[in-house]
């Protein structure tokens, strides 16, 4: 029959089964070999009378059944640590878990970096991520669907959301080298000339956004909601566009692109802010968060320059 094996008799097979032997489990475990010896043969007992240690050896080594047991404790044992880290996270007044909006121009490396450091420090917190463009980052805010947002630059946010400068991010107006643009002698590439061509934009459906263009000269646009797309686009010849220098740096490097110059690029560097409603500010992972991307984003800034 199947018994209820204990979270301490799990512990004893794996100490045992990672130590090699039962006196080495008791010294890590700080038990004297005898509970060790009794620890297994309960788990064993309860586990339907499964021999889990050959002990017929001078060194136990695991049965058959020992080595198929073995995962399914670990994961158990894995499981219980999650959950007893979580709950002291909890009792310290951490969040359970963070849900973040990020404006689709946060350099990658800057989220890769913040998140990484984020899972090193507070482990036990979960991450909800959204990646969006313009007015639907503000709008994951507003509606309490994520705790922070990471946001480019927003006219008239209603007085629901703080919002925080953090950083900014350079843009270049970029065509391929292929594209009539980019053929025309830099003096040539002026708004003018560009409105005869098409300029693709990145856009949103959100309605903090709506029916507003940022940095469009085309009279001819194509509208698309992944950046990533608009980079495949641009790299076509399909049209012109804004981009974040970081992103096509190797592209103008390796004149897969070309810069258009200043004339053709917004007013100035896409600034983006840390957002929150008022009435719910962020805990303390989230402020460490938000911190640090804004310390990331004035690195790879400076970096750029």
């Amino acid at each position: 029959m199947i018994g209820y094996p204990t979270f301490d008799q799990l512990r004893i097979f794996l100490a045992v089964a990672e130590e090699g032997s039962f006196s080495a489990a008791g010294r890590r475990l700080n038990r004297a070999q005898s509970v060790i010896s009794y620890g297994i043969a309960a788990l064993e007992e309860q586990l339907g009378g499964i021999s889990l240690f050959d002990r017929t050896t001078r060194r136990p080594g695991l049965t058959a059944a020992g080595r198929v047991l073995l995962a399914d404790a670990r994961d158990i044992a894995l499981s219980v640590d999650g959950l007893r880290a979580r709950a002291r996270g909890l009792v310290r007044g951490l969040e359970g878990e963070l849900s973040i909006a990020v404006d689709v121009m946060l350099p990658s490396d800057v989220l890769t970096d913040s998140l990484h450091a984020l899972n090193t420090r507070y482990p036990s917190v979960g991450l909800i991520i959204h990646v969006e463009t313009l007015g639907a980052v503000a709008e994951h805010v507003l509606n309490g669907r994520c705790a922070i947002g990471i946001s480019g630059p927003l006219p008239n946010l209603p007085d629901s959301i703080i919002s925080q400068p953090l950083g900014m991010v350079d843009m270049v107006p970029v065509a391929s080298p292929r594209h009539p643009l980019a053929l025309l002698p830099p003096a040539e590439r002026t708004i003018a000339a560009a409105r005869r061509h098409v300029q693709i934009v990145l856009t949103d459906r959100s309605r903090l956004t709506e029916g507003r263009d940022f940095s469009v000269f085309g009279l001819e646009t194509w509208r698309i909601g992944d950046l990533g797309a608009k980079h495949a686009l641009l790299l076509a010849g399909l049209g012109w566009g804004n981009m974040p220098a970081a992103m096509v740096a190797e592209d103008l490097a390796q004149r897969r692109l070309v810069d258009l110059g200043a004339q053709l690029g917004p007013a100035g560097p896409y600034v983006l802010s840390a957002l929150h409603r008022a009435d719910a500010p962020p805990g303390p992972v989230g402020q460490w968060l938000t911190g640090r991307i804004g310390a990331a984003l004035a690195t790879s800034h400076l970096t750029d320059v």
